[in-house]
């Protein structure tokens, strides 16, 4: 069988689950592991034939994805913003909109903190909760060198993934396990981000199977009784370990907006700023102690 005649099967399979554009999405990533070949080259080959070997990895890969394993999952790895992240069972997959964030703060950190690779180090200190892969502290900290950055994570096991990705990618990052509802220090940062478990169960309804089979529950769910659970918890950590001036960033639950918003007004923040992602949806918050 050649290139192209199994993309059309995968194309065929996948069809109770993808549309055709993302069922081809899917073959592409594989062939681009399985072949090392990018996207555009693969174009290019669709006569070329696949060898027996490559052909059961491709099935195998096949296989994993009817069953509704994320391709990310399947490979190992996820791209988030413009770096190649190791994942597993034990860490939510990179989202888009978590760029969005990881964007923003780079932007405020450039320019209000006058922080950028060229610039004379800077004795910023920085603190992400909720580790997970590390694609947040991470990418900051590739993007910002000259920020101190520090992550907290209930999750042994998230913790090592993102001690592996931090290792692959080359950065020097201080990691914590620990719980944020208990959490204690006497260390005073200029920023503290975090992407906190915000779904509740009552919108489990809305979600895909693959995501809610495959990715960790503690890192997605929040009783419906206390949705802000942990955002209440952080913002009274922010409160006493935040610096004067120092900022703290969220991305939310898009059905919470006004909640957060008023939840960290109540708590004396201010400067508060609430932004839509690129699909329109309340989604990232920033405040001022």
């Amino acid at each position: 069988m050649n290139i192209g005649a199994l993309e059309e099967h995968y194309k065929l399979e996948l069809a109770p689950l993808y549309e055709s554009d993302e069922a081809k999405t899917l073959f592409s990533l594989a062939a681009e592991q399985v072949l090392a070949l990018s996207p555009g080259i693969l174009m290019i080959q669709k006569d070329a034939d696949v060898s027996f070997i490559n052909m059961q990895k491709f099935l195998s890969i096949l296989n994993d994805l009817q069953i509704g394993k994320p391709i990310q999952h399947i490979l190992e790895e996820a791209h988030f913003y413009g770096l190649v992240f190791k994942v597993n069972e034990n860490v939510l997959i990179p989202r888009p909109e978590t760029e969005e964030l990881v964007e923003w703060i780079i932007s405020v950190c450039s320019s209000q903190f006058s922080v950028n690779s060229f610039a004379p180090p800077k004795k910023l200190s920085l603190l992400d909760i909720g580790t997970g892969s590390g694609c947040i502290p991470i990418t900051l900290k590739k993007h910002l060198p000259n920020i101190r950055v520090a992550t907290l994570d209930v999750s042994a096991d998230a913790i090592a993934v993102a001690k592996q990705n931090a290792r692959q990618i080359g950065v020097d990052i201080n990691f914590i396990n620990a719980d944020i509802l208990t959490f204690q220090s006497e260390e005073k940062f200029d920023i503290i981000v975090s992407n906190p478990p915000y779904i509740r169960y009552l919108e489990k309804i809305e979600m895909h199977n693959n995501v809610l089979l495959h990715e960790p529950h503690l890192a997605l769910f929040v009783s419906d009784e206390n949705p802000l659970i942990f955002y209440k918890a952080i913002a009274d950590f922010a409160k006493t370990n935040l610096k004067s001036n120092g900022q703290l960033f969220f991305e939310i639950n898009e059905h919470l907006g006004k909640e957060t918003v008023d939840m960290l007004n109540d708590k004396g923040f201010i400067n508060i700023e609430l932004r839509k992602d690129m699909q329109g949806k309340d989604r990232m918050v920033r405040a001022e102690i």
